[in-house]
This record gives C-alpha cells, sequence and structure tokens, in this order.
C-alpha cells in the first residue's frame, strides 16, 4: 500500500511535466506525515491528500471549508429573509383580497351589462342568419312563354 502512494505522487507529478509550462506550475504537492498536501499556485487553494484505496484522495483544507461555510451560511440568512418577506405578502395579500371584493351592488351592476351585451349579441347573430338563409334560397322559377 505504501508503494502506491509515492506512484501515485510522481504520476502526478510526471503528468504536470509533461504538461505545457503553465500547467507544471499550477499545483505543487508537498509530502507530509500523514499524507500530502496539494496547493493550487493560481488560487492558492491548499487540499490535503491521503491514500485511500490505492488512489489519493485530496480534501480542501480548513480555511477553504470556513469559506466555504461562510458562504452557506450567508445564502442561509438571504433564504431565511426571503422566506420571511414571502409570508409576509402572503399575509397582506389574504387581507388585501377580502377588502378588494366587489359589492353585491357592483357585482349586480357588472351581471346586469353583461346581459345586455349577450341579448344584443344574440340579436345581432340572429339577424345575420336571416340575412344568410334569404341569400340561399333559390329565386322562384320563371314560366316558359313558348
Amino acid at each position: 500500500m505504501r508503494n502506491i502512494i509515492p506512484a501515485a505522487a510522481i504520476l502526478l507529478v510526471g503528468t504536470a511535466v509533461a504538461a505545457p509550462a503553465q500547467e507544471t506550475e499550477h499545483y505543487t504537492i508537498e509530502r507530509t506525515e500523514n499524507g500530502y498536501v496539494r496547493m493550487d499556485t493560481r488560487t492558492g487553494q491548499i487540499s490535503t491528500c491521503t491514500e485511500s484505496n490505492g488512489q489519493l484522495v485530496c480534501r480542501l483544507a480548513t480555511e477553504e471549508r470556513q469559506a466555504y461555510q461562510d458562504e452557506i451560511d450567508s445564502l442561509q440568512s438571504r433564504l431565511d429573509a426571503l422566506e420571511d418577506r414571502i409570508a409576509a405578502l402572503e399575509e397582506g395579500g389574504a387581507a388585501a383580497k377580502s377588502e378588494d371584493l366587489p359589492s353585491d351592488e357592483e357585482v349586480e351592476k357588472t351581471l346586469g351589462l353583461m346581459e345586455r351585451f349577450f341579448r344584443r349579441f344574440m340579436d345581432i347573430a340572429r339577424d345575420l342568419e336571416r340575412e344568410f338563409r334569404q341569400e340561399e334560397e333559390p329565386a322562384p322559377p320563371t314560366q316558359d312563354r313558348t
């Protein structure tokens, strides 16, 4: 098992050497008592690597975990604020809905207007139907004078 760790490290370093110059400096790997430490030279992120089942497993260092936890906490705070705002809007919306309902008088007035509209519409439809039937009726046959 211990032979696998150096082989994996050599494989990582060997891959980096074969890459272009900018890629070779992307990560640096240092051996420690408990495994390896990998640093991303572009971002400064540090990961601790241990051997597990013949492979190197790298995890973010404590500082970076704290940064991610801070971001998660910030997002959780924003989510809580949004949920509170939604609840307040829903409560206010329910009250406004009951106040916005039309009175019985307004309902009757609206129904009266709708009834007049539909009666007038039906009269127009009947008139058009009569005109259409008159156009379809054939002219009476004319008598032959011969």
